[in-house]
């Protein structure tokens, strides 16, 4: 179950745009080019460029270079974090790798002001885990940043940093069936999963002075920040950036088998009924402000596809924004598609009452 897909379909999974856009240093791009073409596997060759990427931070730390270390640290994190993607199911060597990206990134928000924090929040009889990531300055509003299928928490490091620089802190959410929520905290995509984003929402209320709140759900997270605004009246706004509202099993080995190790099962039928429990429902309504993300050329979400949150929404400031050579999730625009989210968020929060 746990076999290791041949490189050509890894590298349609992870794209070199999608590498770029979650902190991959260009040079180790074309070294895992260059070692799986050679023959090496995949989680081999992309962890080696991550232990080189770490030892160069722990060199930078030890000689005092401490924004060198940040930059190697995150890194590594990158590496590793396409290094467990080619294991879709759970199992020792994903746990192993995943450590690994955990401990890097710890290691390069430590020299941070204020460090990085890692937090756990209880949970359906288990723990949900993030990120949350505070600018120096005074905070006008937090954003709960978090992933679909594969790619979470510090996938979404250069998002997090945008916000920052924009007087947002950002929280990193692994949600239900992510990273280390169900690795480590048992928590699979079978519970109330509106409930559990509202869980983070209760933790950045709760510390006090780091509200009002956006979602920003990217890849079937869409889904997730959109199903969770249209609960959770605290939700101030809501992006969502290549989901699907309504979520169905696709005929892609890579897609089957991460949304059967999210819940839990490979019983096909139990993925298909629990994507129909967690859509987007008729009667929903968001009444935030909404902003949309497609992509031209999207293989997996087309454009009618999240036409249903565009018609959810009640709020007169609601956006559909088109990239026409947009890739899933777009990818291959990161830059400006970061700016354009982080601007948005920064204007709707900063005049909430």
């Amino acid at each position: 179950m746990n076999a290791l897909a041949p490189a050509e379909t890894l590298w349609r999974a992870m794209t070199p745009t999608r590498m770029l856009d979650c902190g991959m240093d260009y040079a180790d791009i074309l070294e895992l080019q260059t070692l799986t073409g050679a023959g090496i596997a995949w989680d081999v060759a992309a962890e080696e460029l991550g232990d080189r990427q770490r030892a160069r931070a722990r060199a930078a730390a030890e000689a005092g270079r401490v924004v060198t270390a940040e930059e190697a640290y995150l890194a590594a994190t990158a590496c590793y974090l396409f290094a467990q993607m080619a294991y879709n199911f759970d199992g020792p060597r994903k746990r192993e790798l995943y450590t690994r990206l955990t401990d890097a990134f710890e290691a390069a928000g430590a020299s941070r002001n204020p460090r990085w924090e890692h937090v756990g929040i209880p949970f359906a009889g288990g723990r949900l885990f993030g990120w949350l990531i505070r600018p120096p300055s005074p905070v006008t509003g937090t954003v709960v940043v978090f992933g679909g299928q594969s790619g979470w928490g510090p996938a979404y490091v250069r998002q997090a940093e945008a916000l920052n620089r924009r007087g947002l802190a950002a929280l990193l959410a692994e949600g239900p069936g992510q990273g280390e929520s169900r690795l480590e905290g048992g928590v699979l995509l079978d519970v109330d999963v509106r409930a559990a984003y509202s869980a983070f929402v209760d933790h950045v209320l709760a510390r006090g002075g780091l509200g009002p709140v956006g979602l920003w759900g990217n890849s079937n997270g869409g889904l997730f920040a959109g199903t969770t605004a249209a609960s959770d009246r605290r939700v101030a706004a809501v992006c969502v950036n290549g989901g699907p509202a309504r979520p169905r099993l696709l005929d892609f080995r890579t897609y089957a088998e991460q949304a059967a190790a999210m819940l839990g099962t490979t019983d096909t039928d139990a993925i298909r009924r629990n994507f129909d429990r967690i859509a987007l429902k008729p009667e929903d309504r968001i009444d935030c402000p909404v902003l949309v993300l497609h992509g031209g050329r999207d293989p997996i979400v087309a454009e009618a596809d999240q036409k249903p949150f565009l018609d959810a929404a009640t709020h007169d400031d609601t956006t559909l924004r088109i990239w026409d050579d947009g890739e899933h999730t777009i990818y291959n625009h990161a830059t400006e598609r970061t700016a354009y989210v982080a601007d948005w968020f920064a204007d709707r929060l900063a005049r909430r009452d």
